[in-house]
């Protein structure tokens, strides 16, 4: 069994990045420049744009944080966005959700400039996705495939059972395990909630993705033997022992998983450090003006 080591390789990736944003540097060239949005004192989201903020300055990125009161409305939120839209010096958006109830995360969504959206999120660059056409590809998804990519892991005509169709990672990351691409050429299983013999399924399985959003749901009896395994979930659960009161684990229950895995993603430091990483290449693509996921 091996470790997916999503720290050293999103270091790896931010250490390219950085050698590049300096060389734009070094040539007189405009640098990336990334705005983040964060509404409201979520705990986890504070934690996840502090950590965007901080890899920014890490590779030689600008940044600007811009913090709202979750009592903001609707309309003066799109209102800064679109101001955002409009600075020629921003090149990537993102607004960290969730969102207050009363805001649309639809509509805010749709307000980012596609250009500018190193998220993902747009319906025009999913659709662009979709196509196979250059475009940003949602952060986590991005990520789990340049992880992939990193480990040189062996896809063609592989079996991918994906737990999970959120349009932010379970649909796109099937799709883009099914592209004609290296990683990808898998024939893949879209599983949810309604999936009836979601353990057989599993199975046969020789790349698990599970990004179900539940703790330890994936057990020793759900994999087989050498299959990759790549745990999305980041759930809270309760735990005296710790001074915070709870600890993190994954969607995959890893004592029982682990041990039968050829390779599986610690949880933290695995596709966590990964979706930040995709992010930051997304901003360095949009701010040279090519726009999709090339190396």
């Amino acid at each position: 069994m091996q470790i997916l080591d999503g720290k050293l390789t999103s270091q790896a990736i931010k250490d390219q990045l950085a050698v590049k944003t300096a060389e734009l540097k070094a040539q007189g060239k405009k640098v990336p420049h990334l705005a983040a949005i964060l509404v409201g004192n979520n705990g986890a989201s504070e934690t996840y744009v502090a950590s965007k903020v901080k890899s920014c300055a890490e590779i030689g990125y600008n940044s600007t944080l811009l913090r709202f009161e979750d009592t903001i409305s609707e309309k003066h939120l799109l209102d800064h966005i679109n101001m955002l839209n409009e600075n020629v010096d921003i090149d990537g958006i993102l607004v960290q959700l969730p969102l207050p109830k009363h805001i649309n995360e639809e509509l805010v969504i749709n307000t980012i400039d596609p250009s500018k959206d190193v998220d993902g999120f747009h319906p025009m660059n999913v659709g662009k996705m979709v196509a196979g056409l250059p475009t940003f590809i949602p952060a986590t998804p991005f990520g789990i495939m340049l992880m992939l990519e990193h480990y040189n892991i062996d896809t063609k005509g592989k079996h991918a059972v994906v737990i999970g169709r959120s349009h932010i990672v379970g649909t796109p990351v099937s799709i883009l395990l099914s592209r004609n691409a290296n990683p990808g050429n898998c024939t893949v299983t879209l599983c949810h909630s309604h999936t009836h013999n979601l353990k057989e399924l599993c199975l046969q399985a020789d790349i698990v993705v599970a990004a179900i959003g539940r703790p330890d749901f994936v057990t020793g009896d759900m994999v087989k033997e050498g299959a990759v395994v790549i745990d999305v979930g980041i759930n809270r659960v309760p735990d005296d022992s710790k001074k915070s009161g709870f600890r993190l684990v994954g969607d995959v229950n890893y004592a029982e998983v682990a041990p039968k895995c050829s390779f599986i993603t610690p949880v933290p430091g695995g596709v966590g450090p990964m979706t930040i990483a995709a992010l930051l290449k997304n901003t360095y693509h949009a701010a040279i003006g090519q726009k999709g996921n090339q190396n």
